[in-house]
């Protein structure tokens, strides 16, 4: 069931879990990610970029209809547009959010140019994300650090002039793999999360620790980007498949398998699963993150 990412995130924020956006860079990766929403009754929302998907405009399609058939509810996201064009063409592909990436822009210029697409998506009935702060590449972490976080006044600001529906915040995170350990600032988060009147994201979960991101779903966080770990789950499960002969068929269902095991699980700890208020019902027996384990 198609909705919009507004909606689950609404319901998430008033209900203190989170949702994973997972990253469906195919149509197997998307199988599996609607196959673990529906094993755990979870809302659903699938991101892909560019950078994942060059052919957004037919791959588009292949997730909206996906979408569309399922009865959980899905939301699709255009992840990290970097242009006008970018945009508009994730809108025309079936995309109903859009993800407007300014965050390295000058603060008023990425106010300047995000309220634009969201008077254009708002128009066709589309939802904006965008990104105040910077979350940068994990690979630089240990040397950067976290040093562009965002400062809770300017974020109210911006969400008050641009009108986006989500806003994703810097709290410690990077994208891609870690070098160094994350170290998550929850009193800023917390801060956020009190003055701050849209759901809150973040992105660069992949690596951070499930006790971390439980907890930052727990103080704030609606919505948080998955997709490195999802590509290791699925490399680590075709490593027990051998290449021999027609084994290669074997790597397909097990490419997937391994997916879909790292979607349930991230649904499980962000305390999503059985929130799927168009689904069936769902009663977890997994033991849910320590907590007091985060950084």
């Amino acid at each position: 069931m198609l909705v919009s990412m507004a909606e689950i995130l609404k319901k998430a924020r008033k209900g203190g879990y989170g949702v994973p956006a997972v990253a469906a860079v195919n149509e197997l990766s998307a199988r599996a990610c609607v196959a673990a929403a529906e094993e755990t009754n979870s809302p659903l929302i699938m991101l892909c970029g560019y950078g994942h998907n060059p052919d957004m405009d037919y791959f588009g399609r292949i997730l909206n209809d996906m979408a569309t058939k399922t009865y959980v509810p899905v939301a699709l996201i255009l992840d990290h547009s970097a242009t006008y064009e970018e945009a508009v063409k994730g809108i025309r592909a079936g995309f109903n959010t859009i993800m407007v990436d300014r965050s390295k822009l000058p603060y008023e210029e990425n106010i300047a140019q995000v309220k634009e697409l969201v008077r254009i998506a708002h128009a066709a009935g589309i939802g904006v994300e965008a990104e105040l702060g910077h979350v940068g590449v994990g690979e630089n972490y240990k040397v950067d650090g976290i040093s562009a976080l965002t400062v809770p006044e300017e974020a109210v600001r911006y969400v008050e002039e641009t009108g986006v529906d989500c806003l994703a915040v810097a709290i410690g995170t990077a994208h891609g793999v870690y070098k160094g350990e994350p170290k998550l600032r929850f009193d800023l988060l917390e801060e956020l999360a009190e003055k701050v009147p849209v759901p809150l994201v973040l992105h660069g979960g992949s690596g951070t620790g499930d006790a971390n991101l439980a907890l930052a779903c727990r103080k704030g966080i609606s919505k948080v980007n998955i997709a490195n770990d999802l590509f290791k789950g699925a490399y680590d499960k075709i490593q027990e498949v051998g290449m021999e002969g027609n084994n290669i068929y074997a790597l397909f269902p097990m490419l997937e398998l391994g997916y879909k095991e790292t979607a349930k699980h991230y649904m499980k700890t962000f305390g999503c699963a059985g929130q799927a208020w168009t689904g069936k019902q769902y009663v977890s027996t997994d033991s849910i993150p320590d907590i007091n384990e985060a950084k």
